[in-house]
């Protein structure tokens, strides 16, 4: 048994592996934490165990935070979530569940928009003032998409299914498959459109060729898909030249506002969020300009929801700032009120399926992380392992929390009378 001398000697020691301030940064993000509701957060660190929040009411969820260096708690409070999110790729702390952790700060965002005051608002007006220097103008827009889309394809290669998709799936059953569940995806967007071996599809956003390829593939349609990103261009190029597919797919290397001509359907995955709010009624001024007048189009989205968007265009999060840069998520209501300003476009359908991107963020990080080796090898170092796994467990904690989602919405011209019949809804 240790003697009250020896005691007295442990406390002092401890308390010295923090200076004032930090004990003091501490002490006002643990209080901010206080009384968190839906789940509990057990922090550890060199002062000793804090638990905060009730395990209580249905779904409750759990996680463990473990500080390693106190420059965590300066980060966070200068920076808010964004420095929180910083010093994880530094390695300052760690969790058991990160996914649960977000899923926690998610269902208490009061709180949490309370850790972006104080000395986190400096912090962040810094932040907005890089983020509006990332305008997506021409120029712009390609320096943004080069940051995170020309990272490699091989890296991509190492997570994404084997049609390359790097968008939301659709899962309708618990076994399904990343691979089925793309497809099923590709499926429901192409009989959405009702692809015909008639038409001519527009698709802006090319990723890796998939929804091209399949289109071409399974639909025998034409295509004209385009894209700004160098390393995807060149891929997808490749792949529809050797599927013999090059005399009906056509590849651009155009930012979509320079497109022209008209098209029967049109398509565009998860490209909107990369377009800028600033950009909202250009692109959909010219989603109008490329569809014949009877002509269809899908835009699938992630999104956000309505009550919050003003807010997230005024703030820069830890993906704008360090895994999309330029980037904005659109509400369902900005982007249905931008089409029908665009004068030629009604929404006809609306699908949300935002627990399937959760779920294809799971299989993604699975992946990735049975592929970490590789990763090392194409030399990716330990902070942007990090930098990942923050991403996809942030993303992935948000759809399950459904603070954010994805949708399709579909579009038809103004000439357009059909009834449309939506196979598997």
């Amino acid at each position: 048994m240790s003697s009250p001398a020896e005691s007295l000697s442990a406390t002092t020691r401890s308390e010295d592996v923090y200076g004032s301030l930090t004990r003091l940064l501490r002490r006002r993000l643990l209080e901010g934490l206080s009384g968190l509701r839906g789940g509990q957060l057990r922090i550890v660190d060199a002062l000793g165990e804090t638990v905060v929040g009730q395990a209580t009411g249905p779904d409750p969820v759990r996680a463990t935070l473990q500080v390693h260096d106190g420059g965590f708690y300066r980060a966070a409070a200068s920076n808010g979530s964004v420095g929180a999110g910083e010093s994880y790729m530094d390695g300052l702390w760690s969790c058991d569940d990160l996914v649960a952790l977000v899923r926690l700060l998610v269902r208490n965002r009061d709180r949490l928009d309370r850790l972006e005051s104080g000395m986190a608002r400096f912090g962040g007006w810094a932040m907005r003032m890089l983020h509006a220097f990332r305008r997506n103008t021409r120029r712009g827009s390609r320096k943004n998409i080069a940051a995170h889309y020309d990272l490699g394809n091989p890296l991509f290669r190492l997570f994404l299914d084997e049609n390359m998709m790097y968008s939301s799936a659709i899962f309708t059953r618990a076994d399904d498959t990343l691979e089925v569940a793309s497809r099923r995806k590709l499926d429901r967007i192409c009989e959405k459109l009702e692809l015909q071996p008639s038409d001519h599809l527009v698709e802006i956003g090319t990723g890796w060729g998939g929804m091209a390829l399949h289109a071409a593939r399974q639909y025998g349609c034409r295509v004209t898909t385009t894209t700004i990103s160098k390393e995807q261009h060149a891929l997808a190029s490749e792949r529809i030249a050797a599927a013999g597919l090059s005399d009906r797919v056509t590849v651009l290397l155009e930012d979509y506002r320079d497109l022209t001509g008209t098209y029967d359907k049109l398509v565009s995955i998860e490209m909107i969020e990369a377009i800028g709010h600033q950009y909202l009624d250009t692109y959909f001024d010219k989603c109008a300009s490329l569809l014949k007048p009877e002509g269809l189009g899908l835009v699938q989205a992630i999104t956000i929801e309505d009550h919050r968007y003003q807010q997230a265009l005024d703030s820069v999060d830890f993906i704008k700032r360090h895994v999309f840069p330029g980037s904005f998520i659109p509400s369902v209501s900005a982007m249905v009120e931008a089409a029908g300003r665009a004068g030629q476009l009604r929404l006809i359908n609306l699908e949300d399926f935002g627990p399937s991107y959760a779920q294809t963020l799971h299989h993604w990080r699975r992946r990735f992380f049975a592929n970490l080796e590789k990763v090392r090898e194409l030399g990716y170092d330990e902070r942007f392992v990090r930098l990942w796994e923050f991403y996809l467990c942030y993303c992935e904690g948000g759809f399950i929390e459904r603070s954010i989602s994805d949708v399709h919405l579909l579009l038809a011209r103004s000439g357009n009378r059909r009834e449309q019949f939506l196979p598997g809804l």
